[in-house]
């Protein structure tokens, strides 16, 4: 069997990383796509090292970019005519604080939106003529956020869910499944930075109903299960790994 063909953005650290390593550790070829040139540089590099030369190849492109959303999906074309699977996982809480001016909330939603839905909702589009069908797998990442806040990276992430419903309805009559994982509170990665403080991470540990903390490769165990030839049923989900911190619904 040939290797499947896989697109990570944000895949050079954390969530992302573990997925990419995931999918290299089958037998798949991997492309990674992403801001920081050098970040995915060093990522794929390390990938290599770890599954062999030319498993993991990347693109650096600002995904909320139209025009760089373009490059990189003409990137993606010439590693292959097909892609297998798309995992959209760029973003972040880019803008945790405002100044509490209208104008910074403003900035705020902008920048959230254009970070967590615009970088998932123009690289999908682009790359859907190349979506195999069918077989063809998308997985969104979403978050916890999307029931409990903060209210501009919350509500972007919500965007994703719906994003999420719209596209498994439109594309499952060409036998391509959708859905997104939504984690917790997630150790080992740069998404909180200087605010994951002892205290902080602590008040997170205290919400699950394990007292311990995601990790990145469970993240992506479930990422790679959503994604695998077997979860052809599965589809239009929001699947939550968070240790119970938000009961099932």
């Amino acid at each position: 069997m040939s290797p499947r063909q896989i697109v990570v953005s944000g895949g050079g650290t954390g969530i992302g990383l573990a997925v990419a390593g995931a999918f290299a550790a089958c037998g798949d070829r991997v492309t990674l796509l992403g801001r920081r040139e050098e970040v995915l540089r060093a990522a794929a590099d390390k990938l290599n090292a770890t599954h062999g030369e030319s498993t993991v190849s990347w693109c650096p492109a600002d995904l909320s970019e139209p025009e760089q959303v373009r490059r990189a999906a003409r990137f993606v074309g010439e590693r292959s005519d097909t892609v297998d699977v798309l995992v959209t996982n760029a973003g972040g809480n880019v803008a945790p604080s405002h100044e509490g001016t209208l104008e910074g909330i403003a900035d705020g939603y902008r920048r959230n939106f254009a970070a967590n839905v615009l970088t998932a909702v123009l690289l999908t589009e682009a790359l859907l003529p190349q979506l195999r069908r069918p077989g063809g797998r998308i997985v969104h990442l979403s978050s916890i956020a999307a029931l409990r806040g903060p209210g501009s990276y919350g509500g972007a992430k919500a965007a994703v869910n719906t994003y999420t419903f719209e596209l498994a309805q439109r594309l499952g009559p060409e036998g391509i499944t959708v859905n997104a994982v939504a984690p917790g509170f997630v150790a080992d990665t740069e998404f909180f930075g200087d605010r994951a403080t002892p205290e902080f991470v602590a008040s997170r540990l205290r919400r699950t109903l394990t007292g311990r903390p995601g990790l990145p490769s469970e993240i992506a165990e479930l990422v790679r299960y959503a994604a695998s030839p077997e979860a052809a049923s599965l589809t239009g989900q929001i699947l939550h790994i968070n240790g119970g911190a938000a009961l099932g619904r």
